[in-house]
């Protein structure tokens, strides 16, 4: 997104005038924008982030590990504000991440206290300190409380609701403490380099392997924080031009070998999903680190999505500017198709026993699209408070249509 110039008289009489005109300047170079291959890149990992949660396909954590990608970024993008104060930039991006969650947290509360949940009763803590909880739904600096059950399993949703619906908020903690540490980081990387973007590596060889165990959630947010440590200080790495300076084909065949050492670790530590690495933590930060190095490798840096990629440009915006809405929401949105579907049992044509196995053997793929018009819905309903968190006019569709058209008629003018 490059700004557009504007260009005004400048007053000169005529009489002072050069007689022949000067010939125009060269027009200076474009600020640099977003990178559209990032973006692109992030869009994927909502997607795959979607998918993943809906059909729970393990293999899809090997296929694109989309967490480690989406630090990744976000380490990238960190870097590259750091340019500034340091106090400022992290304010921003707190400032940035809170009033989303608010939202979402008032939906998911007012759900959980009007189904009967009452968060000092069944909990070992002691009334106070659970009530003392529940500001991780205001400022993500640890595991939010909510009910394993709540409500029937015949209900309108399933008793596990809450679970699922507040599974995607570890994110929002770990990238609040990125986003503190970064300043540090930075420095350290800047110094220290190699051993810096390797720590995470090792912290993860000791906290994530049994050698030593920090207990509750102190010791998941933790292990979060050094999986996909390397991912974030790749993206400092991605922004400083370190992975440029060295050849391709030694980061393509280092990150190999250590893909491959993921995926052995990973055969002899399979969990109940099987190769599903979100149970597997030396083998996930192994994984997704050498896939980002090559997905960084290589990177273009487009500024335009090239070719048949572009017809995908708005969504691609729309997905970037709405990131923090799709995946606080979608796993709440993926159980709310659940009680819409369920209407189809009632219709006439629905009464036979071959229309209800039909559906039944197909409903995850009707869930599948169902659940994006509900994102989209709920893009136009909340996704506007993202603007306001930015300091920015609210959009309620913000796909770079409209700039695109105020553009091109800058231009034919």
């Amino acid at each position: 997104m490059t700004q557009q110039q504007s260009y005004e008289p400048y007053g000169i009489p005529e009489s002072q005038a050069p007689a022949a005109p000067e010939p125009a300047p060269a027009s200076a170079p474009r600020k640099p924008g977003r990178d559209r291959y990032l973006d692109l890149l992030r869009s994927i990992a909502l997607v795959r982030v979607v998918v993943y949660h809906l059909f729970g396909w393990a293999w899809l954590t090997v296929l694109f590990p989309s967490m480690g990608v989406m630090f990744a970024l976000a380490g990238s993008l960190m870097a590259r504000s750091l340019n500034r104060p340091a106090w400022g930039v992290i304010r921003g991006r707190v400032r940035r991440l809170l009033p989303p969650l608010w939202a979402f947290s008032a939906v998911a509360l007012t759900l959980m206290f009007a189904g009967g949940w009452n968060p000092t009763k069944n909990t070992e803590d002691s009334p106070a300190w659970a009530l003392l909880e529940l500001v991780n739904y205001i400022i993500p600096i640890g595991a939010p409380p909510f009910p394993w059950h709540i409500g029937s399993k015949s209900g309108l949703l399933e008793d596990t609701w809450a679970v699922q619906a507040a599974g995607p908020l570890w994110y929002l903690r770990a990238y609040l403490w990125f986003v503190v540490a970064s300043p540090l980081l930075l420095w350290a990387f800047r110094r220290a380099p190699w051993p810096t973007l390797s720590a995470p590596l090792a912290l993860t060889a000791v906290v994530g392997t049994g050698v030593v165990t920090i207990p509750g959630e102190t010791g998941n947010a933790v292990t979060d924080f050094a999986v996909y440590g390397g991912c974030w200080v790749l993206g400092f790495a991605h922004h400083e031009g370190l992975l440029k300076k060295i050849p391709r084909y030694v980061a393509v065949s280092g990150s190999s070998l250590l893909m491959a050492f993921g995926l052995w670790w990973a055969s002899g530590h399979l969990g109940a999903d099987g190769w599903d690495l979100n149970d597997i933590p030396l083998a996930q930060a192994t994984w997704s680190f050498g896939f980002v190095v090559i997905l960084l490798i290589y990177s273009p840096s487009w500024q335009e999505l090239p070719g048949r990629l572009a017809k995908w440009d708005k969504l691609v915006t729309l997905s970037n500017n709405r990131a923090v809405t799709i995946y606080l929401w979608h796993n709440m949105l993926i159980m709310a198709t659940v009680p819409i579907l369920d209407r189809l049992y009632e219709l006439p044509f629905m009464q036979g026993e071959r229309a209800v196995a039909a559906l039944d053997s197909t409903y995850l793929i009707w869930m599948f699209f169902l659940v994006w018009p509900l994102i989209g819905l709920t893009i136009v309903a909340v996704g506007w408070i993202e603007d306001i968190a930015a300091k920015r006019a609210p959009r309620l569709w913000p796909n770079g249509a409209n700039k695109g058209r105020a553009g091109g008629r800058r231009r034919r003018a």
